[in-house]
């Protein structure tokens, strides 16, 4: 049953390594690579040697990186508090509500959030009525606001969605522990930090690592390059967005293969360190 996943997992994450041989080639679009000069490193060095674009990418990478791990407890607290709710009902319209935005597309929520934080949108119509700004704000161009308010947008498309692995952890707790608790005269808040949040702890924990390693690749390529304007542009540039412009926009394939790989192997190299505390501190791996 699993061999058609398998199947689809090596075509689309393994085949297309092959274009790893680009970064090794003076490859040119149209010529075949048979027919390109080889040069070795060159790509690899010009990577360095590009030290200021690469200081600046690998700050907003590592900045909204970070400010997303950060985030990540917002989606155990609400777990908890869908799980404290009585109504079930009320339950259901909420997880449903919070859920729906991860499917919504980029190009969606950027149209939503072009009409209510744009310097014409509705917010700065409500400021205005309400006589709270005198000059209109445009979020979207506001270069010190961007990490900040890129991460809120995250938060909100994801939150949801995020909660649901929580939500089954919890349901995975013995309701015993529940009961017992409340014979010893527990409160609901006591029984949430005795046994909800070491029950969920765990799974926060091994996914708070695999965010850790996958810090390169935190931030939404799709959701940079919606949100991408020449305002916000220094703050909004994370290494993806860098390898798609330098690769795919400018025609430059064998430089941005070059970034691509390197991004690679950082990441590799930091998952399996990230593993290696795991065991050490836990005494269990990640995987």
């Amino acid at each position: 049953m699993v061999i058609p996943f398998v199947i689809l997992v090596f075509v689309f994450n393994y085949i297309p390594l092959f274009g790893w041989l680009y970064a090794f080639y003076d490859y040119k679009p149209g010529i075949p690579l048979s027919q390109t000069p080889f040069v070795g490193m060159k790509f690899f060095r010009l990577v360095l040697d590009d030290k200021d674009d690469l200081i600046r990418v690998l700050t907003n990478t590592l900045a909204m990186s970070f400010l997303s791990i950060l985030a990540s407890p917002l989606a155990v607290i609400f777990a908890i508090l869908l799980n404290e709710s009585k109504n079930k009902a009320f339950k259901k319209v909420v997880q449903t509500l919070t859920t729906l935005p991860n499917f919504i597309s980029w190009i969606i929520v950027y149209s939503l959030a072009s009409v209510i934080f744009s310097s014409g949108g509705l917010l700065n119509e409500i400021l205005f009525k309400l006589h709270w700004i005198e000059n209109a704000t445009n979020v979207l161009g506001n270069q010190p606001a961007t990490w900040w308010f890129q991460t809120a947008i995250s938060v909100w498309k994801g939150l949801g969605f995020g909660s649901i692995i929580y939500l089954a952890a919890i349901a995975g707790i013995d309701p015993e522990l529940y009961d017992a608790a409340k014979v010893d005269g527990a409160g609901r808040l006591q029984r949430i930090m005795a046994i909800t949040v070491p029950g969920i702890l765990p799974t926060f924990f091994v996914l708070t690592l695999l965010n850790i390693a996958n810090i390169l690749s935190s931030t939404s390529f799709e959701q940079n390059l919606v949100f991408y304007n020449s305002l916000v542009a220094d703050k909004l540039e994370t290494l993806d967005y860098f390898v798609y412009r330098t690769g795919i926009a400018t025609g430059d394939v064998s430089f941005g293969t070059a970034v691509g790989i390197a991004k690679s192997i950082i990441s590799i190299v930091l998952l399996f360190s990230i593993n290696a505390v795991s065991k050490r501190v836990r005494g269990q791996s990640v995987f």
